[in-house]
C-alpha cells in the first residue's frame, strides 16, 4: 500500500491511477489522515436476456388491471389543450 498527500496526488494523479489499476492499494491522505482509496471499478455484469418466463411473470401480476383508454401522447395533448383554453 502506498499513501500520498492530496498535493502529491494532484501532481501524480495519472501515475497513481495506473498503479491502482495494476492492483496496488493507493491511499490519499489529508493532514496525515487517510480519506480516499483508489481502486479499479469492476464492470457491471451484462444484463441477462428477457425470457418468456419473465414475460409470463409480468402478465400474471397484471391480472385485474385494465389498459388505459387513451394513450399517453393523446392524454398529454388533451391536458395541454385544456390549459391553453383557460
Amino acid at each position: 500500500m502506498s499513501t500520498h498527500s492530496v498535493a502529491e496526488a494532484k501532481n501524480q494523479l495519472s501515475k497513481l491511477i495506473d498503479r491502482a489499476l495494476k492492483g496496488e492499494e493507493v491511499v490519499i491522505t489529508r493532514r496525515g489522515q487517510p480519506v480516499i482509496e483508489f481502486k479499479p471499478v469492476r464492470p457491471a455484469p451484462a444484463p441477462r436476456p428477457i425470457t418468456d418466463a419473465d414475460i409470463e411473470w409480468l402478465r400474471a401480476r397484471r391480472v385485474g388491471r385494465k389498459m388505459a383508454k387513451t394513450d399517453a401522447g393523446t392524454l398529454v395533448s388533451q391536458m395541454r389543450d385544456e390549459e391553453w383554453d383557460r
